[in-house]
């Protein structure tokens, strides 16, 4: 197997790279874990309303607050997904996102839905967890600086 190693920032270890892996294969990745991120973002745009009354169904507080945080981090961080822009880092608040609303709205694991929800959004933190490990590849805008 080729393997290309190179150092990936001061505090990231070293990553090894396949060389016989297609260049296009994380970009399609990152593609599919982001389109979740900002349709979600743009349904939040589209019926504000509804999405304040399930945030304040849960009893979380401000949920207007909480409506504008989750459309800035479901459609920028989704984008930025997209364009391997600071991925890591981006991957890494979208994990934690995915986990927070897993654990606050998604919670109800006796109900098949919720049961679903839940382990999607385990499931997206997992592969968000393997782009902020291995990075965006090289189609991205983290590659070319």
């Amino acid at each position: 197997m080729n393997t290309i190693t190179a150092p990936v920032s001061n505090t990231f270890p070293t990553v090894s790279y396949n060389r016989d892996t297609p260049a296009w294969l994380p970009l399609v990745g990152r593609i599919g874990l982001s389109a979740i991120f900002v349709l979600s973002g743009l349904s939040k745009l589209a019926a504000p309303a509804a999405t304040i009354g399930y945030i304040d169904s849960v009893g979380l507080p401000l949920a207007p607050v909480a409506l504008g945080v989750a459309i800035l981090v479901e459609i920028v961080g989704g984008v930025m997904l997209v364009l391997g822009y600071r991925v890591r880092a981006v991957a890494s608040l979208l994990a934690l996102f995915s986990l927070a609303t897993a654990f606050f709205f998604h919670f109800d694991l006796a109900d098949q839905n919720q049961f679903i929800h839940f382990f999607k959004n385990i499931a997206m933190a997992g592969g968000l967890a393997q782009v902020a490990a291995f990075g965006g590849g090289r189609l991205s805008l983290g590659a070319r600086r």
